[in-house]
């Protein structure tokens, strides 16, 4: 999904910061457009400005400067509540002392609706999460799996077009949270409802989002599909924060249309996609994915690039092989292949030549 014009954007940021003390800016002039019925996801290590710009678009958080705009229409001046947003959090929010029938019927008796209806609609949206059977529960009587559902049921029980969520699957166990993911998402697509999700997990981010945005300090560092993060990071920062990734530092030597000329530390000298970079002498981190680097010549294809190495650690993870190895005077360099019949297994200690494509490895900042 491309970013969108302003006619077509549904959720809307334009110039926006944030500072709490009037002096440090945790959002820094932070522009962003996100098209209806998309899922997109905020993502970033603590600190980074996520939370920051999501609370700001459901009105607990007001913008230092800048607009943010809901289906064309300015929401900086408009209350929580009256902004028709949905929101869930990592810690359900349910209200202990109501069943899960009432905790889901609150936000309808604050729009004022009719008994029936809101009876209606508390039904389908129990449904929606298949707890159909526990609307008489209490919170308290429920799973953390089941509260996070009856929380998300809330968030969509009033039929809201924009749902933020905030680390809504931070307290389940790696099972059921990968679960969710899947319900969640089916869910938004099914319904056509917008989401802007915060996480700080990766795979979540990547998993679930038809975009993502990822932050560091305050601002966009790279905002793209999942697989465009994965396979084409435009910085150094994007390139270690997304997936595992293996760098190597060295210096430019020529940059010639779409390769660059690298020597590495270690003195040997590669080719790879110049990303960041643009003339010779500039210090860069050349970036590769474990997945990308074969040790089987059979394997490589034709214009690969080789380098030496020592093997220094082999461990066996089910569907995959993990290889770590000395390169270029790294010894943290990790290739990953695939658990075939054919595939070598190494011992520690192993001379071996890896190699890649010129076009899987990028040049980046410093």
């Amino acid at each position: 999904m491309t970013d969108n014009t302003a006619q077509d954007a549904f959720v809307e940021f334009e110039k926006v910061q944030k500072s709490y003390d009037g002096e440090t800016l945790v959002v820094k002039d932070l522009n962003l457009r996100i098209a209806k019925g998309e899922f997109l996801t905020m993502l970033g290590p603590s600190g980074s400005g996520k939370t920051t710009c999501l609370m700001m678009l459901a009105g607990f958080e007001t913008a230092t400067h800048g607009s943010i705009r809901l289906d064309g229409t300015s929401i900086n001046n408009i209350p929580p509540h009256k902004r028709g947003i949905g929101m869930v959090f990592q810690n359900y929010a349910l209200f202990p002392h109501m069943t899960v029938a009432e905790n889901l019927a609150f936000p309808l008796e604050v729009r004022k609706l009719g008994k029936s209806i809101r009876e209606g609609k508390v039904n389908r949206a129990l449904e929606m999460v298949e707890m159909q059977t526990f609307g008489g529960r209490r919170p308290a009587q429920l799973s953390g799996g089941q509260q996070q559902r009856i929380a998300l049921a809330r968030a969509l029980v009033f039929e809201p077009e924009l749902v933020l969520m905030d680390e809504p699957l931070g307290a389940l166990d790696k099972q059921l949270r990968e679960k969710m993911q899947f319900e969640i998402t089916g869910l938004a697509h099914r319904l056509g409802i917008t989401v802007v999700y915060v996480t700080h997990d990766q795979t979540e981010a990547l998993t679930m989002s038809d975009r993502v945005a990822v932050f560091d300090d305050g601002r966009i560092q790279q905002l793209a599909t999942p697989d465009q993060l994965y396979e084409q990071p435009e910085n150094s920062f994007v390139a270690q924060f997304i997936g595992e990734n293996n760098t190597m530092e060295g210096i430019v030597k020529e940059v010639d249309g779409d390769l660059a000329k690298v020597e590495l530390d270690g003195g040997d000298v590669i080719a790879c996609k110049p990303i960041n970079v643009s003339q010779p002498g500039e210090r860069t981190r050349v970036s590769i994915r474990p997945e990308r680097v074969e040790f089987d010549k059979k394997r490589l294809k034709s214009g690969a690039h080789t380098l030496k190495a020592e093997v220094l650690e082999f461990i066996y993870m089910g569907d995959i092989f993990r290889t770590r190895l000395r390169v270029a005077g790294n010894d943290e360099f990790i290739v990953k292949t695939r658990n075939a019949p054919d595939q070598v297994r190494l011992e520690p200690g192993a001379q071996v030549e890896i190699g890649w494509l010129p076009s899987d490895c990028r040049a980046l900042d410093a």
